[in-house]
């Protein structure tokens, strides 16, 4: 099971942790199951009334919304089913599902109108700016050759300027790039390991890189150009979270989740989104009040950024059919990509076939 469950006996002592809940507790299920269900999440909290509600009504219950917060995890908003265990009076198994996630697949769709929106502005910009501004860049090159040398600064200094507005102008135009996608079978993980090189090659010569990843996935249909740049921005951003951190580590990890499948308006039956790539640091983490417009355009924390990095992140992911959330806490920032596969074969089935 993909989602986070947690069994506890009649003393609330947990039983049975499955590998989802170790990863979500960020604790193993050895030191988990020597501990009652209060000691990992706080005293107060609403899930402890549910559980004792499920065991004394002998029913499920659900609760959604529920906030949990511990040290380790930082806080999480889940929704919450607690169910009794039918042949073991008592026992309840509790299973918890992030709201992040879902809340994040739906804003994906939101996230597609505000790149058409861009690429509306692109078109205009390209038209309207850049005809005009290499006139301006031309008669500055032509009253170069007869200006003082007082002058020469500021013909320089016009052509500069001119020159950096083509460069914005030009990277808002990959926007307003909607034809089809050229696609083949990848590995992600070649893809990955392109971007790995490139960093350390470059921006990220002092970060560690901890790879994990999963051998058995199945190929990727997409555009390897534009793959390399959706994660080499992301891997980017993550470096320069760690510029002031001398352990700063970048995880790259690779996982398939079969039972991610979302709704999407135009389409009769769910997309199966079971390839999972995520980009981790350790970095300070980004601020709760930017989260929301995180992948908006124009959206940056950095004091020369352009805010269009992620709002591309999040178009050439919505041009490959999948979705991007991203959740952070103080020294815990993940990037979690989820997309589609090149072919429909059984987990269990690639596996047996190694």
């Amino acid at each position: 099971m993909p989602l986070p469950l947690i069994g506890v006996d009649d003393d609330n002592q947990i039983y049975y942790v499955n590998g989802a809940a170790e990863y979500f507790f960020s604790t193993g299920s050895q030191l988990l199951t020597k501990r009652k269900i209060d000691d990992v999440i706080p005293y107060d909290s609403p899930l402890l009334s549910l559980v004792d509600k499920s065991r004394s009504h002998g029913s499920s219950m659900q609760e959604h919304g529920l906030e949990i917060s511990t040290p380790l995890i930082g806080q999480h908003t889940v929704n919450v089913l607690t169910a009794p265990v039918s042949d073991m009076p008592g026992f309840v198994l509790i299973l918890f599902q992030e709201r992040l996630l879902s809340d994040k697949m739906s804003q994906q769709l939101s996230l597609r109108g505000a790149a058409r929106t861009v690429s509306g502005m692109a078109a205009i910009l390209a038209h309207e700016i850049k005809n005009p501004l290499a006139g301006i860049s031309g008669a500055a090159q032509l009253l170069a050759q007869s200006a003082g040398e007082d002058d020469i600064a500021l013909t320089t200094l016009i052509r500069r300027e001119a020159d950096r507005i083509c460069a914005l102008v030009d990277q808002m135009e990959l926007f307003s790039d909607v034809r089809p996608l050229k696609t083949t079978p990848l590995n992600i993980h070649t893809v990955l390991d392109h971007v790995r090189q490139v960093a350390t090659a470059s921006f990220a010569r002092d970060v560690h890189f901890d790879l994990r990843y999963d051998p058995s996935l199945p190929e990727l249909f997409g555009n390897r150009d534009q793959l390399i740049q959706l994660f080499l921005n992301l891997v980017k951003n993550a470096a320069d979270a760690l510029s002031s951190n001398n352990d700063g580590t970048i995880t790259l990890s690779t996982a398939y989740q079969p039972g991610m499948r979302i709704s999407v308006p135009g389409l009769p039956d769910r997309v199966n989104l079971p390839l999972e790539v995520c980009v981790i640091d350790n970095g300070p983490g980004i601020a709760a009040d930017l989260m929301p417009h995180l992948f908006d355009p124009f959206v940056t924390t950095k004091l020369h950024g352009k805010g269009l990095g992620l709002a591309l992140v999040a178009k050439i992911i919505a041009d490959h059919g999948g979705v991007i959330d991203c959740q952070s806490d103080p020294n815990k920032t993940v990037f979690r990509v989820l997309l589609p596969v090149h072919r429909e074969t059984p987990h269990k089935e690639r596996v047996a076939a190694q």
